[in-house]
């Protein structure tokens, strides 16, 4: 058993473009004032963080190192997930897609994959100069537009999309193997893996791939009416990040998992700050630390009805207050006998 490490924050849902939000510096002096321990750096916000560099300089990764540690934070993992969405995009999300990346590659789907493949290796690159060993990211989607059955899927469909997801992600996964970096799948709806299921087929393609792991949010996982803890369970051996991320999920007569088009306040599914959703924590910090995971706890915040400082400061206390410090001893060694095996097996019958 491990004991988890946190709190963490990731900061896509925190920066901005006035103080103390839109640096590095300054963020992370907010993160150490409200009791932060790590910071997960979204690799895609230049205002935070310049990945090309990163992944080059191994300078400028010991001066932000260095400069997180003087506040008492450090590196969590980096995020790539705008990235890995282009990755694999379907046409009718291309619009929609292309502001994730620059203006000279919007409207060139082809070119906009490219440039996202190297994004994510050169983060890669970056996670290792900084001593990282994992990384977040989305799959990207090629089948979302056919999720529900009707009109019925052609016969084939299915396999292909996951056939060319692994020919996308394969060589990236390689490049990670070579850097020492686990990439982790955030499991999420909208994206190619978004359940066990679609997991497994993408594993089976990448040939069980070491470094396809999993970026564990049971947010996801609630919203879509999955048992979150038989998740864990299952694929404790490749959750390698954890999302600490509430929701609710209260249908009604009149809507459930889809939502009726509504928006966040009138959805049925909900994200929630930290405590006031419905995922039962404390059995997931238990299960995780019963698994040996050794990664962080890092909130991820999103609320459609509280202030994002607010959720922020109360996570960091919920996330410290959840994280089990795990035992070292056996707590029923008082009473042991201490038999070896010639004992033992008088004590079955057996003779010495």
């Amino acid at each position: 058993m491990n004991t988890m490490k946190g709190p963490g924050l990731m900061l896509a849902q925190f920066s901005a473009d006035a103080a103390p939000f839109n640096s590095l510096e300054g963020i992370a002096d907010w993160c150490a004032n409200l009791g932060f321990k790590g910071v997960q750096i979204p690799a895609w916000d230049r205002r935070l963080f310049d990945v090309e560099k990163a992944a080059e300089s191994q300078a400028y990764c010991d001066d932000i190192k260095g400069m997180l540690a003087e506040r008492g934070i450090v590196i969590t993992e980096l995020a790539t997930h705008l990235f890995g969405q282009l990755v694999a995009v379907h046409p009718a999300y291309d619009a929609m897609c292309d502001g994730f990346a620059p203006e000279a590659l919007r409207g060139k789907p082809n070119e906009r994959s490219a440039w996202a493949v190297q994004q994510v290796n050169l983060a890669a690159r970056a996670s290792r100069r900084l001593g990282l060993s994992a990384m977040g990211t989305f799959s990207g989607a090629l089948l979302w537009p056919y999720f529900f059955p009707f009109p019925q899927r052609p016969e084939g469909i299915v396999d292909i999309a996951f056939e060319e997801l692994a020919k996308r992600w394969l060589p990236i996964l390689d490049a990670c193997e070579e850097s020492g970096i686990d990439l982790c799948y955030e499991i999420h709806p909208s994206e190619d893996l978004h359940d066990g299921e679609t997991f497994e087929m993408f594993l089976e393609k990448v040939g069980g791939h070491r470094r396809c792991n999993i970026l564990y949010d049971p947010s996801h996982l609630l919203l879509q009416q999955l048992k979150y803890l038989d998740y864990i369970d299952i694929y404790h051996e490749r959750i390698r990040m954890f999302h600490v991320k509430d929701a609710e999920f209260n249908p009604t007569g009149r809507q459930g998992v889809y939502g009726g088009y509504r928006g966040w306040t009138d959805r049925a599914g909900r994200f929630r700050s930290l405590g006031d959703g419905q995922v039962a924590f404390r059995p997931i910090f238990s299960k995780l630390a019963q698994y040996g995971f050794e990664g962080w706890a890092v909130l991820e915040w999103e609320c459609c009805l509280k202030n994002q400082e607010d959720g922020a400061a109360e996570g960091a206390a919920f996330i410290r207050d959840h994280i089990i410090r795990v035992t070292d001893k056996v707590f029923d060694d008082f009473a042991g006998t201490g038999a070896d095996r010639d004992a033992n097996r008088r004590m079955l019958g057996l003779g010495v």
